[in-house]
């Protein structure tokens, strides 16, 4: 393990979409294209084959003994949200080119190749849908679900594509065999404070929170601010307000499940002083690891909104609603991992992540693990974000073992080699 590489190497990748408001590396950026062209290099000094799929997904493959086995894939995503961190989805990139360094110098051969991917368009920062490389990988990907995507500039997700050189109509391209891939690891940052308040190094995480995403439009009537009286006002603004909170009480009451819920957008319309606000359209995001407790959260938040239609004399319309599923780990990985820790002496937990990940999407396909390592103060998605180069090292550790355990086993037929 070399930490002076480990950290050169996050530098280096850091300089593209760096801004002194934090990292922006949005996905089918200009940024984000260099980051993975930069990947590109990084791998094929390694000896790596590199490819691109056809939703900008990077692939570098490093032979087995057998080339015809099912690649051991290791991997994460190097696209940021606005204003992002420098760990966020690119520590589980860089710890597979540090595994793979790692038995170049050794010399190790395994029996399975070995799969390095960055994951493109993980976050959902810019076209409000999240893990589209994954699950454009998994075929999990409709067209018909990305055609009118629109980032916050009104450009489309087509037209970014083509930017790319990359073509909506192919996006089915990039659909991977069942056989292609043994196993798929992830290594990435807690976002959150649970290791550190247990004093863990690892977490070992044994399901994966989805979300229920609501978008919907308080439709009030705009008025003068000074010449219409209290009680003849429709305000769309305290109607949201109201709803806010709903949201915010209804996932405190699911506090035991690990339930969250936010109102991440509220945008207000006219937005002027002197005006009663007549339209604001919300963003809500609900998850959790439980369908039930998730759902009892949306029907108190659906009942509040009948309320409020009665009570403010406001009509809200449902624009899209998004639902998807929670997902367990396998629990073959989780018990491997597990005794890799108590044999390595790491001090480690299990537990649920309140975050999606591309693993949410690859375990729906293939036997999947997802590591955490400790992230400063629970920061992520924020420029202060931070996670110890002494972590990032046990992590990839951790990660390295785990893969060369599937990479070096063998059936019958490969014994004979």
């Amino acid at each position: 393990m070399n930490n002076e590489r480990i950290g050169k190497l996050l530098d280096e990748f850091n300089t593209f979409g760096y801004t002194e408001n934090g990292m922006h590396r949005i996905t089918y950026t200009k940024e984000e294209k260099l980051a993975k062209e930069f990947f590109k290099k990084k791998s094929e000094e390694l000896g790596m084959d590199v490819r691109f799929d056809s939703v900008g997904n990077v692939i570098a493959r490093r032979e087995g003994i057998d080339h015809s086995l099912p690649a051991i894939a290791v991997g994460s995503h190097i696209d940021t949200v606005y204003n992002g961190g420098k760990y966020d989805g690119l520590i589980g990139v860089i710890a597979g080119l540090e595994i793979i360094e790692m038995l170049e110098e050794e010399g190790i051969q395994t029996f399975h190749p070995i799969e390095v991917i960055a994951f493109t368009c993980e976050e959902s920062s810019r076209f409000n849908f999240s893990t589209l490389g994954s699950k454009a990988m998994t075929g999990d990907l409709k067209q018909s679900d990305i055609t009118q995507l629109k980032d916050r500039d009104n450009i489309s997700l087509q037209e970014a594509l083509k930017r790319q050189n990359l073509e909506l109509e192919n996006i089915h391209l990039a659909k991977r065999e069942e056989k292609e891939i043994k196993a798929f690891f992830e290594l990435h940052i807690e976002q959150g404070n649970r290791l550190i308040e247990n004093n863990k190094t690892v977490g070992i995480v044994d399901g994966i929170a989805a979300p229920l995403r609501v978008s919907l439009t308080i439709e009030g009537k705009s008025a003068h601010s000074g010449t219409t009286s209290m009680e003849k006002r429709q305000d769309a603004l305290l109607a949201a307000a109201e709803l806010a909170l709903e949201v915010e009480k209804a996932a405190v009451v699911e506090r035991k499940q690990s339930t969250v819920a936010t109102v991440g957008v509220m945008d207000v319309l006219p937005g002027a002083i002197n005006i009663v606000p007549g339209l604001v359209n919300l963003k809500i995001d609900i998850r959790s690891t439980d369908v039930n407790s998730r759902n009892r959260v949306w029907k108190k938040v659906s009942d509040k909104v009948e309320q409020l239609e009665k009570h403010r004399n406001v009509k809200v319309v449902i624009e899209w609603k998004s639902e998807e599923v929670p997902v367990m780990m396998d629990k073959t990985i989780v018990h491997s991992l597990s005794e890799l820790c108590e044999n390595m002496n790491i001090e480690y937990m299990t537990m649920p992540s309140g975050a999606g990940h591309d693993s949410m999407n690859m375990s729906k396909r293939w036997p999947t693990g997802l590591i955490f390592i400790p992230s400063l103060d629970g920061l992520s998605h924020h420029p202060e974000e931070f996670t110890k180069l002494e972590d990032i090292s046990t992590g990839i550790k951790l990660l390295k073992e785990v893969v060369l355990s599937y990479a070096m086993q063998c059936s019958k037929k490969e014994k004979k080699l």
